[in-house]
Order: C-alpha cells, then sequence, then structure tokens
C-alpha cells in the first residue's frame, strides 16, 4: 500500500514545484539554464489556462517526493494525441517507495482517459538509472528520430530573416 498520493498541483504549491524543478535541473547538471520562478509556475503550471500541467507525489505528512510536468502533443499520422512527459523527478530518498512509477501510471491513466495512444518523453543519454527505470516499465526508446532544437542566436538568426 501506498504511503504517498499523487494528485494535481495547485495554487500554493508554487514554491514545492519550484523547489523540485530545481532539484532535477541539479540533478540533470542543468542549473546553468534554470530560469523557473515562484510566478513563472503560477503563470504557466496553475493558472485557469495552463501551458503545462504538474503532478505531486505526496506523502501522508504532506512531504513532495516527486512530480511530473506534462502536457499533450498531437500525432498528426495516428490522429491521436499524446501526452508527453516533460519531467520526471522523485527524490532520492523516496526513490524506493514506488513514486515515480505511480506518477507515471497515473500519467497512463490519464492519457487513456482522453483518448491519447502514448506517453512520450526523452531521458538524457548518460542517465543509467533512468533508462533502467523506464526499461523496467515496458517503455522502449523511439528508434530513428533525432531531437533537435532550434535556440538561442539560430533562432533570432531565423526569426529576422
Amino acid at each position: 500500500m501506498q504511503d504517498f498520493e499523487i494528485r494535481s498541483a495547485r495554487e500554493g504549491d508554487e514554491g514545492v514545484v519550484l523547489a523540485l524543478l530545481r532539484e532535477l535541473a541539479a540533478y540533470e547538471k542543468l542549473l546553468d539554464r534554470f530560469r523557473v520562478t515562484a510566478e513563472i509556475v503560477k503563470r504557466d503550471y496553475l493558472s485557469e489556462r495552463p501551458l503545462i500541467f504538474c503532478d505531486l507525489a505526496i506523502a501522508r505528512n504532506e512531504e513532495a517526493l516527486g512530480l511530473a510536468s506534462w502536457h499533450w502533443i498531437y500525432g498528426s499520422f495516428a490522429a491521436a494525441p499524446k501526452l508527453y512527459l516533460a519531467d520526471l523527478f522523485v527524490r532520492p530518498e523516496a526513490r524506493s517507495r514506488g513514486a515515480g512509477k505511480a506518477l507515471i501510471a497515473h500519467l497512463a491513466r490519464r492519457a487513456l482517459a482522453h483518448g491519447a495512444n502514448a506517453v512520450e518523453w526523452e531521458v538524457l543519454d548518460w542517465n543509467k538509472p533512468s533508462i533502467a527505470f523506464y526499461d523496467r516499465l515496458g517503455a522502449s526508446p523511439i528508434k530513428g528520430w533525432i531531437g533537435y532544437s532550434l535556440a538561442g542566436e539560430a533562432l533570432e538568426r531565423l526569426a529576422t530573416r
């Protein structure tokens, strides 16, 4: 039996979401890119029309164990939505409690309830513990696709053409 619940982040959770995202950025060695503030969490995650959604794993003592942030994408050829998992993080001390699996299972149920045909995400190639965890869930890498990003000066240069 779980000693925690999975629930949607709500007003008042800005600090918790911010702290968990910062811990994830530190774990991924990406703190130099971290720009999230409590105001951004309130605006983008917790507003009436959020740009991204967030679910939390919360222990009975109200301690936050982890989070999953996600948004909808659309598979044009499949003509079906997909749930895109942007961030999954469980605090190291809570990783043996099943919170990560519970968060992904929660998203899988949400995806199916909305007619989605997949939950997709990315993982850093060096993150062997997470890759092993995803493999144990039955997930598999998307073969044949390479992720791209147009950002910074290249984005600005192209936009001004």
